[in-house]
């Protein structure tokens, strides 16, 4: 009998089966508990067909939540490249990912439903701890490495609570050119080695 080789392509129905799964999982475990095994094995599938319609754990996650611009992937794009140009590039990223009118809102109500609910809230912090502020920190290295990443992760933070959900002035309106020239200074200095 000659079997057929490759990936099983799924229906849309297994894929929606495993996001519902995935939503589920993310919210009553945490982010490092769940695991694209332990995914499958609730949506009774493959752990390669999560991989192939998803890519990654993050991936999966940002699925769930319907982002197109995944945060941590957004931040992965933008480490790469010259070290000392490491704040504009991240910050450029971030504010196209913020910038799109699609994408944009779709964060902004991922923040607002986090600010309501404990467990996504949990799991945003989580993510933005283990997908974000440490690979900055791995990417960065060195003495304090985590101390840095998390002080240039809550300047970002800090942009966007004041740009997209509080919408203060003149912040909210000042253009992507404009915030990358004021901020890229601060967030060169937050990681720069302790002397």
């Amino acid at each position: 009998m000659n079997k057929s080789r490759g990936r099983r392509r799924g229906s849309p129905d297994t894929r929606a089966e495993i996001l519902a799964v995935a939503q589920r999982r993310f919210l009553a475990d945490g982010y490092a508990a769940t695991t694209l095994r332990s995914v499958a094995a609730e949506a009774a599938v493959d752990t390669a067909l999560i991989s192939y319609f998803f890519g990654s754990k993050s991936g999966l996650f940002g699925a769930t939540l319907g982002l197109a611009a995944n945060p941590p992937q957004v931040l992965s794009g933008a480490l790469p490249g010259d070290p000392a140009r490491l704040p504009e590039r991240v910050l450029r990223a971030l504010l196209s990912a913020w910038e799109d009118p699609e994408q944009g809102g779709r964060l902004v109500m991922m923040i607002d439903a986090a600010m309501q609910d404990p467990d996504l809230l949990r799991l945003l912090r989580e993510i933005v701890g283990r997908e974000m502020v440490d690979r900055i920190a791995e990417h960065v290295g060195g003495v304090d490495a985590r101390h840095r990443a998390a002080a240039f992760g809550t300047q970002l933070a800090g942009l966007i609570f004041a740009r997209y959900v509080l919408r203060v002035e003149p912040v909210a309106s000042m253009t992507p050119d404009e915030l990358i020239r004021h901020l890229s200074p601060g967030l060169r200095a937050a990681l720069a080695p302790r002397r």
